[in-house]
């Protein structure tokens, strides 16, 4: 029996996908044509990747397999007493183990460096 795996795009994942990066691009193509793959993305990230690189929301939205993590009370009061950056606080949230989610989520990054100082599993997108 194979465990689900569970990732959640940052916003610089977000932009290499927009950007044509091969190892995002098999990730969400591997979400969309396996099961037991799952794929997230915040809103907070989402938001910060189309202010990075206009067009990226839309690119991002428009594909299959996604499942978009909004900013409700609990996400939102994360964000509140967390890291500066919305994007990284929503994500960080958003990987943290639930009932869903009993091992949390990858985070899929191009920016590796940025979560080594939180307790969260990384996925580096850099070929």
């Amino acid at each position: 029996m194979s465990t689900a795996v569970h990732v959640i795009l940052d916003s610089s994942a977000m932009v290499a996908a927009g950007r044509g990066n091969s190892l995002a691009s098999r990730l969400i193509h591997r979400a969309h044509a396996e099961s037991g793959w799952f794929l997230y993305a915040t809103t907070c990230a989402l938001v910060e990747a189309d202010r990075e690189r206009k067009g990226t929301a839309e690119h991002i939205a428009a594909l299959p397999g996604f499942t978009f993590l909004e900013l409700d009370l609990p996400a939102a009061l994360a964000v509140a007493h967390g890291h500066d950056d919305w994007a990284v606080a929503h994500t960080l949230y958003a990987a943290q183990p639930t009932a869903d989610r009993p091992e949390g989520s990858v985070v899929a990054t191009t920016a590796t460096s940025l979560w080594e100082p939180h307790p969260v599993r990384t996925l580096g997108l850099n070929p």
